[in-house]
């Protein structure tokens, strides 16, 4: 059976009303226009809608059950309105952003700088401290997190980046400690790991295509900060289990290098997480989106210029491009 959108609409629009007159008027249609139509849609469902007495309307039993569905119709039109009024304001008001403190110095700094400059009406925000904050709770508009997420209705989640993670050290340190070169050396070493999220090192577990080596390890440093273990050990402390993104400067000027070149850390994803509204803020919905499009600009770069020696092969796959699951 065929019913028109359209005429539940104004179906909805007359038991608001009141009357047919007043929807008329508000629908801006003709009375005998609004009557047919509704005398129409009564004969395709077969049913009487409504009773009409010279004093007031009546929705029937049949009607009241259809009027939760038109009802349902009126809410995804004012949706519908809302959001494009929505989306042609300017963006405007305070963002506020939870960011880990070496994710805004490597990554987001121009970020930062573009948005500042294009959108003069919003000012930023940014809590740089380690904790993971409660986004509604707290009011913030933008949380950036590292890793898997956990199922949370309440919020959802982008893709940034995928962050490649390897073994480092200093050619000092391996002068003086030996080059490993096998997984198991590893345990005559100086460790620089990870602190995980619930104490204790990140255990290291590496992988050379299908074969996989994971060992209790005893690290000499743990901290939450990927450039930090990265500048520890380019100044000869141990091995660091560090990121590409930090690794890099070091390795450009040869104070780190890359240690089981063939053996690789698990990756890490990058999401940025946000309150899942139905109206996404205007101020918000544009800073994801610069992000997104500072993101596939690096990415276009590393593709013309290939990466530079032996760390991260250019065959590696990039960054997901699909919408990730309401995640928390």
């Amino acid at each position: 059976m065929d019913v028109e959108p359209n005429d539940l609409l104004l179906f909805a629009r007359i038991v608001e009303a009141g009357s047919f007159s007043r929807a008329a008027e508000r629908v801006q249609l003709p009375k005998s226009t609004v009557s047919r139509r509704m005398a129409l849609l009564e004969q395709r469902l077969g049913e009487r809608l409504l009773q009409r007495t010279t004093r007031k309307l009546m929705v029937t039993e049949f009607g009241a059950s259809l009027l939760e569905h038109a009802r349902q119709v009126v809410e995804q039109v004012e949706a519908a309105g809302a959001l494009a009024q929505h989306r042609q304001q300017a963006p405007s008001g305070k963002l506020r952003m939870s960011v880990p403190g070496d994710f805004a110095n490597s990554s987001l700094h121009e970020v930062v700088a573009r948005f500042i400059a294009r959108y003069p009406n919003v000012s930023l925000e940014m809590d740089l401290s380690p904790r993971r904050v409660d986004l509604i709770a707290e009011n913030f508009d933008i949380a950036i997190r590292m890793g898997d997420l956990p199922d949370d209705a309440s919020l959802n989640a982008r893709p940034i980046n995928l962050e490649y993670f390897g073994l480092y050290a200093s050619p000092g340190y391996l002068a003086r400690h030996g080059l490993p070169e096998h997984p198991d050396d590893l345990l005559r070493h100086d460790l620089l790991c990870l602190l995980g999220r619930h104490g204790g090192a990140t255990p290291w577990v590496l992988t050379r295509g299908k074969v996989r080596w994971e060992r209790p390890l005893g690290a000499r440093l743990t901290a939450n900060s990927p450039d930090l273990l990265a500048r520890i050990a380019s100044r000869g402390a141990g091995i660091a289990g560090s990121s590409q993104t930090f690794a890099a400067p070091y390795l450009k000027t040869g104070e780190l290098v890359r240690v089981l070149p063939e053996w690789d850390l698990p990756t890490a994803s990058g999401w940025a997480v946000f309150p899942g509204r139905r109206l996404m803020p205007a101020k918000t919905r544009a800073f994801l989106d610069l992000m997104e499009e500072v993101c596939r600009e690096r990415g276009q770069d590393h593709a013309r210029a290939g990466i530079s020696g032996d760390d991260s092969p250019s065959s590696r796959p990039g960054a997901p491009d699909a919408p990730a699951p309401s995640r928390g």
